[in-house]
Order: C-alpha cells, then sequence, then structure tokens
C-alpha cells in the first residue's frame, strides 16, 4: 500500500473487474447470506492476510454496503421497495476483466450483463459468482435484475446461481479482521489522495446489492399470496442509511400509495383496515473515517424470514378481516319505542304486562276506529238492490172432477187444447201424414212474421207475374187457383192472404214464397226453420202450397201452430170471414163452414186424394171475464166427401170443448197474494186489486204466477200503489190481474244499511 493513500480512495479508483480477491461480495453482505446461492459445501480457505488487510476489508466492505442503499439509481438498479418486484431473473455469470494496473479504472474492459465487484484471491482459483460488475467509466452496461438471496443460511435458494465460495466462507474471518482494526497492505492498494478532476467517473450507484422483495398483487383472492409487511399492515423497521457518497445520484422519490395498491375506502367509520406506516427517514451515517481507526459497521438490510422450503409464510389477508365480514351487513330495525328514546335521549320504561297492553290499545283503538268509520261510510253510499216480487198465495189450482173425453171420428188423428190452458184432449197416433193446403197456414204465419200487418190495414203491394197468372188457369184441372190475377197486376199483402186462406189459391201462395223470398225453395226452407222452432217434430215442408204429398205433419204439431195464428189478430180478420172479394169484385166462399157459428174462428182446410179431408180451426168463448181461445185439428179423414167428413168431426169436438169450459174464483180481491222485498231484509205485502177467476175443465190444474209487468218496482212508494199483476194461464187467454201495496213500502234504515252483507 502507498504510503498516505486511504483504503478507501484505493478501492474506489480500482477497476470494477480488478477487486481484491479477498473481498466478500457486498449483495451478500446486504442480504445476510453466508452461504453459496448453489448450496455448493465446497468452503473457501481463510484469508492468510494481516490485521492489516482485514481492516481495509472491512471498512471497504461497509463503506459500499452504506453507499449501495442510500446511492440507489432508480434507472439501472430493482425498485426501491423492496416488495415492489416479484422475484428476479438469474443473474447470468460474468467473467474477470483484465487487469488495467493497481490503481487504475480499466477504461475499455468488456462488462457482461451487470456490474460487479469482485475480489479474487492471489493464491487459490476462484469460482465465477453470479453478481453485477460495475462498469468501466466509458463501457456500456446492461442492467440485470438482482438474485433474491435466501436469508437463512441453512436453506440456500435452489434457483440461485453458483457464487464464489472463498468469498462467502471468509464472512466470520472478516469480521474478526474488523475488530481489531488491521488491514491486509499486500493485498489492497489504497491511496489518501483525491481523485483527479479529469479520472475517469467512479462507478455508478446500483441497487442491484439490495435483496428484492415481491410486490403483493392487488388482487381478490389474497390468501393465495405470501402476506409482506406491506399487505400486512406491518411496517418494517426502518434501516439507517448513511449520507451520499461522492459522485452518487439522488435518491429517487418513493413511489406513491396509489402507484402501490389499491385503496381501500370504508363504507363505515368502523371498517377501517390498518395502514402500512412509512419508514421513517433516519439521521445519515457519517462517512468512514480516512485515518487507520475502525468505522462503525454499516447495518445490513434485514430480509424478511422465510420458511426453509422458499414457500411464503401464512398471514391473514386484510380482505379477510372482521369488519370486512360481519359490520357491513345492515343492522335490522330496532323497535319504535327505542328509535323514540335514542333520538330524545330518553331510556324507554320498563315494559311490563300493562304496559304493554295500554300501548297495543292506543296503537290499535284510532286503526279499529279509522276502519268502522270506512266500512260504515261505504255502506251508506252502496246502491241499494233492486227490490222484488215474491208470491205468497198458493202457487196453483186444482178444478174438481176427472179428465174429459171428447168425441172423435174412428180413423185418423186429432188434438184439442185451450190457448194458455194446455190441452184438452187428443186421438190417434200423432204421427206425420200429408196435410194438404193446411200447409198454406204455415205459409201466411212465415209472410206474416217477416212483414207484420196490422188489423185493418192491407199492407205493401206484391206484383203479379207471368207465372202466377199462367198457373191461376190451372183451376181447369181441378186446383184451387185465383184465376182472375193478370201478369203486372198489383195485389195487396192482406187480399194475397185471403185469397191463400180462403179460396186456398196455389198461385198466390207461390207467388208469396218468391215475393218473400226470391225463389219458392229458400222460402221452403224458412217453413221448415219456423217448424223448428215451434217444436213441430213430425212436420216436413216441400212446398209452399202443399199440394205435393210430401208435406207432412202431425194434429198436434198443427194445433202448436194455430196457437201461434190465433195471436195474430190481422190474419183472425181473414180467416173468420164466410166470404171474401177479390181486387176484381169476384167473390169466394170460405170453405170452412164452421164460420161463423159458434164462436168459429175459422184457419185453414185441406184436402187431396193422398190426404183426405184435414181442418185446422179455433173458435173462442166466453167464460166470466174470460174470452178463451181453443184449437183443434183433425187430420186425414177419407170419407166421403173428405172435406165434409173433417168439418163435421171437428164441429163435434169444438162444441163438446165449449161445453167442458168453466170458471172458478181462485183469489178475491183484497187477498195478500205476495209481497215486496227490498233486498235488505224488509218485505211489504202486496194484494190482488179485484177478483181472480180462472177458466178450466174437471181434472186441470192452472198455475199463479205474480210479476212486475216489465216495470220497476221503486224503494219507496204509498200505499195501494200497483207495483204488478197476478196472472193465470198463457198466451191469448191468459187471465192478468193487478196487485197493489197493502202499506206503504219504506226505503231501508240506516241499521240495515250498514249491516248489510253481499
Amino acid at each position: 500500500m502507498v504510503a498516505g493513500e486511504s483504503p478507501d480512495k484505493s478501492e474506489q479508483q480500482k477497476s470494477p473487474g480488478e477487486t481484491a480477491s479477498d473481498v466478500r461480495d457486498p449483495r451478500l453482505a446486504v442480504t445476510g447470506d453466508t452461504t453459496s446461492p448453489d448450496g455448493d459445501a465446497e468452503q473457501r480457505p481463510a484469508a492468510a492476510a494481516g490485521d492489516g488487510d482485514r481492516d481495509g476489508d472491512a471498512r471497504l466492505r461497509d463503506a459500499v454496503a452504506a453507499w449501495v442503499t442510500k446511492t440507489e439509481d432508480p434507472h439501472e438498479g430493482a425498485p426501491e421497495d423492496p416488495e415492489a418486484e416479484g422475484p428476479s431473473e438469474e443473474a447470468a455469470p460474468v467473467e474477470d476483466a483484465p487487469a488495467a494496473g493497481a490503481g487504475e479504472p480499466a477504461k475499455d474492459a468488456p462488462t457482461k450483463e451487470a456490474p460487479v465487484v469482485k475480489a479474487p484471491a492471489e493464491d487459490a482459483p476462484t469460482k465465477e459468482a453470479p453478481v453485477v460488475k460495475a462498469p468501466a467509466g466509458d463501457a456500456p452496461t446492461k442492467e440485470a435484475p438482482a438474485p433474491v438471496v435466501a436469508p437463512d443460511a441453512d436453506a440456500p435458494d435452489a434457483d440461485a446461481p453458483d457464487t464464489d465460495t472463498d468469498a462467502t466462507d471468509t464472512d466470520a474471518a472478516e469480521t474478526d479482521a474488523a475488530a481489531t482494526g488491521t488491514t491486509d497492505t499486500g493485498t489492497t492498494d489504497t491511496t489518501d489522495t483525491a481523485p483527479a478532476a479529469d479520472a475517469p467517473a467512479v462507478d455508478q450507484p446500483t441497487a442491484v446489492f439490495r435483496a428484492v422483495q415481491r410486490k403483493p398483487v392487488d388482487q381478490p383472492t389474497t390468501t393465495l399470496k405470501a402476506v409482506t409487511a406491506a399487505s400486512s399492515g406491518k411496517s418494517p423497521k426502518p434501516e439507517a442509511e448513511p449520507g451520499p457518497q461522492p459522485g452518487s445520484k439522488p435518491a429517487p422519490a418513493p413511489e406513491s400509495d396509489a402507484e402501490r395498491t389499491s385503496t381501500f375506502v370504508p363504507l363505515r367509520g368502523d371498517d377501517v383496515r390498518p395502514a402500512a406506516r412509512k419508514p421513517e427517514p433516519q439521521a445519515p451515517t457519517p462517512p468512514a473515517a480516512r485515518s487507520g481507526a475502525a468505522a462503525p459497521k454499516a447495518p445490513q438490510a434485514a430480509a424478511p424470514a422465510a420458511p426453509a422450503t422458499g414457500t411464503p409464510a401464512a398471514a391473514t389477508p386484510a380482505s379477510l378481516t372482521e369488519p370486512e365480514r360481519t359490520k357491513q351487513q345492515p343492522l335490522p330495525p330496532r323497535p319504535p319505542l327505542d328509535m323514540l328514546a335514542e333520538l330524545t335521549n330518553t331510556p324507554p320504561p320498563p315494559e311490563t304486562p300493562v304496559r304493554t297492553v295500554v300501548r297495543r290499545i292506543k296503537i290499535w283503538t284510532p286503526l279499529v276506529l279509522l276502519l268502522v268509520v270506512v266500512f260504515a261510510i261505504v255502506q251508506f253510499v252502496r246502491p241499494l238492490p233492486a227490490p222484488t216480487l215474491a208470491l205468497t198465495a198458493k202457487p196453483s189450482y186444482t178444478f174438481e172432477g176427472g179428465k174429459p173425453s171428447l168425441p172423435w171420428p174412428g180413423e185418423g188423428q186429432g188434438y184439442m187444447s185451450a190457448t194458455g190452458l194446455g190441452t184438452i184432449d187428443s186421438f190417434g197416433e200423432q204421427k206425420a201424414v200429408p196435410i194438404g193446403s193446411v200447409a198454406k197456414a204455415m205459409t201466411a204465419y212465415v209472410i206474416l212474421k217477416e212483414h207484420p200487418l196490422k188489423k185493418g190495414s192491407k199492407g205493401p203491394m206484391i206484383e203479379v207475374d207471368a207465372l202466377a197468372e199462367k198457373e191461376g188457369g190451372y183451376d181447369a184441372q181441378n186446383e184451387s187457383t185465383l184465376n182472375t190475377v193478370k201478369a203486372g197486376d198489383k195485389i195487396s199483402e192482406y187480399d194475397a192472404l185471403a185469397a191463400i186462406m180462403i179460396p186456398s189459391a196455389n198461385n198466390i201462395a207461390r207467388l208469396l214464397a218468391r215475393w218473400d223470398a226470391g225463389s219458392e225453395k229458400a222460402f221452403v226452407e224458412k217453413m221448415n226453420a219456423t217448424a223448428k222452432e215451434l217444436g213441430m217434430k213430425n212436420t216436413t215442408y216441400t212446398d209452399p202450397s202443399g199440394l205435393n204429398h210430401t208435406t207432412v205433419s202431425s194434429a198436434e204439431d198443427q194445433v202448436k201452430l194455430g196457437e201461434k195464428l190465433v195471436e195474430i189478430p190481422a190474419l183472425l180478420e181473414i180467416t173468420a170471414m164466410p166470404n171474401w172479394y177479390d181486387p176484381s169484385g169476384k167473390k169466394w166462399r170460405n170453405y170452412n163452414d164452421l164460420v161463423p157459428y159458434n164462436g168459429a174462428l175459422g184457419i185453414k182446410t185441406g184436402s187431396t186424394t193422398r190426404a183426405g179431408g184435414n181442418l185446422l180451426f179455433a173458435a173462442h168463448k166466453k167464460v166470466g171475464d174470460t174470452d178463451q181461445l181453443i184449437v183443434g185439428a183433425v187430420l186425414a179423414q177419407y170419407k166421403t166427401p173428405i172435406l165434409g167428413s173433417a168439418i163435421a168431426a171437428s164441429k163435434e169436438a169444438m162444441l163438446a170443448t165449449q161445453e167442458l169450459l168453466q170458471s172458478r174464483t181462485v183469489v178475491k180481491k183484497g187477498d195478500v197474494v205476495g209481497h215486496v222485498d227490498d233486498g235488505l231484509g224488509g218485505t211489504t205485502p202486496v194484494v190482488a186489486t179485484k177478483d181472480v177467476a180462472v177458466v178450466g175443465w174437471s181434472g186441470l190444474t192452472v198455475k199463479l204466477e205474480l210479476g212486475d209487468a216489465g216495470k220497476a218496482l221503486p224503494h219507496s212508494a204509498p200505499a195501494g200503489t200497483k207495483v204488478g199483476e197476478l196472472t193465470v194461464g198463457e198466451g191469448a187467454s191468459q187471465v192478468r190481474v193487478p196487485v197493489a201495496l197493502k202499506t206503504a213500502l219504506a226505503e231501508p234504515g240506516l241499521g240495515d244499511k250498514l249491516t248489510r252483507i253481499g
């Protein structure tokens, strides 16, 4: 060693490739590693230097460690935060640069990958360690990530590259030498003189000597990461940092919290995680003394302890802390009294059974009263139900005696009924037989149904076509026709109906069919549809005139039709005439010889060779105050004269029926026959305004019905108000007697309105 040179200065001016062989790798001193990274068990021979060499080596090592820790270059070293990066890649071995002479830097010495400070031994061969070499003054350098060195000396990292065992095995000897303050002058050249102004720049500061720790990644599954001091919220103890060294660059600014990891924002004040404390800056360590006195040893960077196997230490992640698991859930609602007490700062009174009952009464009583008021208003404004009439008198009356029997002929079939009362008697099998011109009764009914005719009115005019004129000449062939009509003539509906019902003109019946339906076929379809509506089950029409023998029916079916015809006054006005004058003035006789005797109303005759003599007839009789109608039919009479035989049989049955009719009083004036029900339980009696007499015959049972006569009943009315009628029987002979209130009808009271249900 040259006299007057400081060992520190001498070492700073050496080339990066000419470090003394017995100088230990500073990276191992920082990380505290005492073994070779590759686990090589070969031990380096102890340094044979004297006390002076050990003292110089110790001071050099302390100075380099302090200088690296303080003056780390952010552009060439690892990040300042030991947790900012994961495990570094394995550094490639770097060969020694040729020596450029003692005390001179090797300017053109080539380097590989990373700067290195190497101490080769003079007397023993050494292995190349995976360290970073410091580049020469002008030589370009490349950055290499620093290897992660396991802090445990007994468990070497399997992934670390081979290093020089001589440098790692002399820690104990170097430490002893540093304690005695001696150096080996024969091994290390030092100088006290400062470097010249034009001397090459010193080695660039690098942070590759620091042990880099894995930076925690902000991921939801934090339990899978090794928890470090930053992630667990514990701050590592700060180390004493040396002051800045000559020629070093200023330390980079530490990373912000946003760059290191995401920030947890608690929803509540009591759910705050403990944040990691940053190390407080400490006073810089004074530089090593230039005199021969031993400098204080810089503290080595403490690496976090890890298991021997290299597995990260298990720790409870911050994301699974107790506040996050339990206190972020919404709290259940508190009782109203407790909330009120909290707002008023008044504690709730102690809970007792009496206090509970009183509180419930105070809460529910207003609600119940409100519901009662609402219910009462709704009940009061609801519309009242419509009043109805109910019959309280006997619903029927039966005449004394047995069922009567009428005088009938010995052939054919017959049927007799009283309109509105029911069947009086019948004979023969009710089956379909040809009916001849009696079919014109259905023709007249269909025409009057679709073209109603008022009594005394002639109705619309119908033009006579050529076919009607032609068919009018068929009288020469013994066919009933109206031979006085000509094509182009006009005939009224009234005269046309009279022509088919009195002289039984076939040509006019076909003319009416074409006038109404457009064709005879379409009109026949209407005739059959109407028969189905009336319940004429044994009836089939094939032509409007009935001349065809395929037009068939039964006596019962024809009586059903006759009961509908007697309800048409305009038609009875025609059929009851013994004679009729056509538009030309010609007189035509009614073939029904019953007219106008014994109250006979006529209807329709029919006779053909196939059908025999047939007659549908009607008559009336005044019984008491009732004008009772009867309808009968006699079919299939073949005794000659066939039509006369049918008329004679019909006359006997008609006269016998008229003798059977009798009147009975079933309800007297003033008798209570029913009441008015207001729909809420209230009733008001009603009485008959006059005697109710019904017409019948022995064995007949008649029904009584009470109705409103198609008028709405009032909710209130004085006594004597007519509110309906009592009816006996059906049809044209039905008996109707008005009924009136016996007492005043009052509207339902408030109590009835409030208590009604439904």
